[in-house]
């Protein structure tokens, strides 16, 4: 059967890759996939129904994509020292939601990082499900460090004796203490989710210390900093993988995509050459070297400095907002995105700061020479707006 060529469709696909190509984006999730990864996700394994896991699915003809499951199963496990993984989340909301389901039962009380210190939604914020589904506890980071406050984390989890104990964020800047994390959910006798979405590229190259040894679970998406599709996975201790993926399927999702399967297998696979740690220390090599950039011109940097691929900058002595930030910023074809900082006095909606990440420009090749002219642009974009 032949189609006539969308090129409505199309048309705004170039114009997107255009953008992609041209545009300075230094959005902290977002990256861009090899070559290889995105000819995979346009394969005919798009095509293919394989609800189940390999050996085990309800549909015929799976003999091949369960050797691709199989193949991103034992490189996920091999990578990052898991006892088990489960390659089928679509996203990272539904990796979390599967161990949730795994583990919790609604009422359950759960504590998790707060989205207005660094958290994420599926860490408990009231408009997600997390939130109206379980009885989250919410800490936040010390008002003076703005680092997390471990002792906090500790007299919480003593108080409210969670069933689950959630580390990881969205937007904060500094090392996380997953063995810290460990101890504190023993010491309350609850289950320790890490999710490290943001951070994975970093664990998977020992540039961040990894919380395989210390989390009951582990979930992480596959885009930001590890370079691959868009997607999720999780990690678990060999005790709670019948649990883990009877949550995944059939509990929260149908059918896997085996595209997606497929590139993360690709992603796993990548991720283990040399070049995907050089990579990764460039990313942080050009986060440290911005920062620096932004303080050298009088920007604060939320808890002073930044430890991966991210930072947040507080504006407010700048006189302008997180959101006329975003916008003024991406109307010269620079994107961030506005974000709450820590004790925040405007609206999220609004926020005093926004979020700098630099994945993106790193896979474009820019290094930390190239970080000294990128900030006085912004600079000077920030500082046109505020003086018009």
């Amino acid at each position: 059967m032949n189609y006539t060529r969308d090129e409505e469709v199309w048309s705004q696909v170039k114009k997107e890759e255009q953008r992609q190509k041209e545009a300075l984006n230094l959005i902290a999730s977002e990256n861009i996939a090899p070559q290889e990864i995105q000819d995979l996700m346009a394969s005919c394994l798009s095509n293919k129904y394989a609800e189940g896991y390999p050996g085990r699915r309800y549909y015929s003809g799976c003999q091949f994509v369960d050797e691709v499951e199989k193949l991103a199963i034992e490189r996920a496990k091999e990578l990052f020292g898991a006892e088990h993984a489960n390659v089928q989340p679509h996203a990272g909301s539904q990796a979390n939601m599967a161990v949730y389901h795994a583990i919790l039962k609604p009422g359950d009380t759960v504590l998790g990082m707060q989205l207005s210190s660094g958290g994420h939604l599926t860490h408990g914020h009231p408009v997600n499900f997390s939130g109206s589904l379980y009885n989250f506890v919410s800490y936040g980071v010390n008002k003076e460090t703005e680092c997390i406050d471990y002792n906090e984390v500790e007299q919480l989890a003593l108080k409210y004796k969670p069933k689950l104990i959630i580390c990881g964020a969205s937007a904060y800047s500094r090392i996380i203490d997953f063995e810290k994390f460990g101890k504190i959910a023993q010491n309350v006798d609850a289950y320790l989710m890490a999710d490290m979405a943001h951070i994975a590229g970093l664990i998977a190259t020992g540039l961040h210390p990894s919380p395989v040894p210390f989390a009951d679970f582990v979930t992480s998406t596959t885009h930001k900093t590890m370079r691959g599709p868009r997607g999720a996975f999780i990690l678990c201790k060999k005790e709670y993988a019948k649990a883990i993926d009877k949550a995944v399927m059939p509990g929260t999702q149908g059918g896997p995509f085996m595209n997606a399967i497929g590139a993360k297998a690709i992603m796993f696979k990548n991720a283990m050459e040399d070049s995907f740690k050089d990579y990764q220390q460039q990313v942080m090599k050009n986060a440290q070297a911005m920062a620096e950039e932004f303080k050298k011109l009088d920007y604060r940097i939320v808890s002073g400095k930044t430890e991966n691929h991210l930072m947040l900058i507080d504006l407010q002595s700048k006189n302008i907002t997180g959101k006329d930030a975003e916008i003024i910023l991406a109307q010269n074809e620079i994107y961030v995105n506005r974000n709450t900082i820590p004790f925040d006095p405007q609206s999220p909606f609004i926020t005093s700061g926004i979020r700098v990440g630099t994945p993106f420009i790193t896979s474009q090749g820019k290094t930390e020479k190239d970080i000294p002219e990128i900030v006085s642009k912004i600079d000077a974009i920030l500082k046109n707006f505020t003086n018009s």
